[in-house]
């Protein structure tokens, strides 16, 4: 799935046309509380991680520039599916900078198939960004909606990005 990421077109908007986001998508898109919540909630408990990928990579252009990480600068990458009653309703990819992983930051490096939610809305210095929201261009990304947000831990940054599977609507 995010190996498509070229087929989304990320934007920051004041107000969210209809156009970007239908009215029965915003609820669960533009939410600022814990997804992780949120998704146990809705799959009365039946919730997990499945980890896709981990490792070292280099951010996308984008990502790097949302970032502010050089060019030839590795980036922790993680990318999950979080999935409610076995099937997955968000995949998700997390981009951390070596520079923030230092201090009590340093765990996220061994979160497992624990979610990344959990960590970052227990943190007592946890500020997030201006959620962006991505806009699919692709044909098979239809009915796929996303956001993603910079978080501040201690005042360093990882980007969360999020797609919203259809099914997550149905509700």
């Amino acid at each position: 799935m995010w190996s498509k990421q070229g087929a989304m077109v990320w934007r920051r908007f004041r107000r969210v046309p209809e156009n970007a986001l239908p009215r029965d998508r915003r609820a669960w898109v533009l939410d600022a509380g814990s997804l992780t919540k949120r998704l146990i909630k809705a799959s009365q408990g039946d919730f997990s991680v499945r980890v896709t990928f981990q490792g070292w990579a280099y951010p996308s252009r984008d990502e790097r520039k949302v970032l502010n990480v050089p060019t030839r600068q590795k980036a922790l990458v993680r990318e999950v599916e979080l999935l409610c009653v076995g099937k997955v309703w968000v995949t998700a990819r997390s981009v951390i900078p070596n520079s923030t992983l230092s201090g009590a930051e340093k765990q996220l490096q061994f979160m497992g198939n624990r979610p990344l939610g959990a960590f970052l809305f227990k943190s007592k210095t946890m500020k997030r960004k201006p959620i962006e929201i991505a806009m699919p261009k692709a044909q098979s990304l239809k009915g796929v909606y996303g956001r993603r947000s910079v978080f501040l831990l201690h005042n360093k940054p990882l980007l969360v990005s999020e797609l919203f599977m259809p099914r997550v609507f149905e509700d």
